[in-house]
């Protein structure tokens, strides 16, 4: 018996992040809802085309066919478009063979307050108004940045990277680094390494994942040459002496990640340019950015990271 939605890792989506929607937006900016709906219906059996979010979610729902009994993830549409301009949303999943058959159209309205109905973990939205408003509200949530699409369809590993603090964890580590200097930020936290730190806006998912890392352990015990399909990293600018404390947090939730960078303040791009993740999750915009531009990158506005001008720390 499949799961109920209750005991998935549920990610909501919007149609613009998961498809390239520009020409369509462009219509509605310039002409307005009426010219929308007729671009819309004209175009109905044009397929769009592939948008950031659409690697990361097609390698997400493949996380199925490894577990067919249990069918432990699923995807949720959460649109801002009517049920009728949402059509040739919909004609483009079927066409794409993505399995997603739960939607909100909200013609017009921000989604964002149905991410807890639909059990999501996390709502990516390239509309970073709506992404502000369900962080506020508690809900999680990440505003997807421009950037190339790259079809790697050569294997089905997901990889997704996250920054610690402010995005795993809470973001009280970084209030200490941003009242004060970088040796009370290490003695805070050698002080506190001993105590976990409070989940931060994606704990949930993180832990969500780690079970999904369980499932693959199992199977990695029936059979040897299992080949793994969830690649799970943490790209952090601390480096020791307070690392510690996020090994003490992971410990603790019984959680963990297949690779841990420690990085000290070094450019994130330069690991991630050799991770090559489908999606990187980071509470400061500073440090989304690569040289070729063919990162995924998720900001999560979250906590005093997004309240201050100063973004040196993690």
């Amino acid at each position: 018996m499949a799961y109920p939605i209750e005991r998935k890792l549920v990610i909501a989506v919007s149609s613009s992040a998961l498809f390239d929607l520009s020409d369509s937006n462009a219509v509605f900016v310039e002409k307005g809802q009426k010219a929308y709906k007729k671009y819309q219906e004209s175009n109905l059996d044009n397929i769009l085309s592939k948008g950031v979010a659409f690697p990361f979610i097609k390698r997400f729902l493949n996380i199925n066919d490894h577990f067919s009994k249990q069918q432990p993830v699923e995807v949720v549409l959460l649109s801002r478009n009517s049920a009728t301009t949402g059509k040739r949303v919909f004609r483009s999943i079927q066409h794409y063979g993505l399995n997603i058959t739960r939607a909100a159209f909200m013609e017009g309205k921000s989604p964002y307050e149905y991410v807890p109905a639909f059990n999501a973990s996390l709502f990516l939205s390239s509309n970073e108004e709506d992404v502000q408003n369900a962080i506020d509200a508690g809900y999680p949530a990440g505003f997807v940045l421009p950037s190339k699409l790259v079809n790697d369809d050569g294997d089905n590993e997901l990889r997704i990277a996250f920054d610690f603090d402010g995005v795993i964890a809470d973001d009280e580590a970084e209030a200490i680094f941003q009242a004060g200097e970088l040796d009370d930020f290490h003695a805070h936290e050698v002080e506190n390494s001993h105590i976990p730190h409070q989940p931060g806006p994606l704990a949930d998912l993180f832990k969500k994942l780690s079970f999904m890392q369980k499932l693959e352990d199992k199977e990695v015990e029936k059979n040897i040459e299992y080949q793994r399909v969830l690649r799970i990293s943490i790209v952090t600018a601390r480096n020791a002496p307070s690392h510690e404390r996020v090994i003490t947090t992971l410990e603790a939730w019984g959680v963990n990640a297949n690779e841990t960078f420690f990085l000290g303040g070094m450019a994130k791009k330069r690991i991630l340019s050799v991770l090559k993740p489908h999606m990187f999750f980071d509470d400061q915009k500073s440090h989304l950015e690569s040289d070729a531009g063919d990162i995924p990158m998720v900001h999560i506005p979250f906590g005093i990271a997004n309240k201050t001008l100063n973004t040196s720390g993690d």
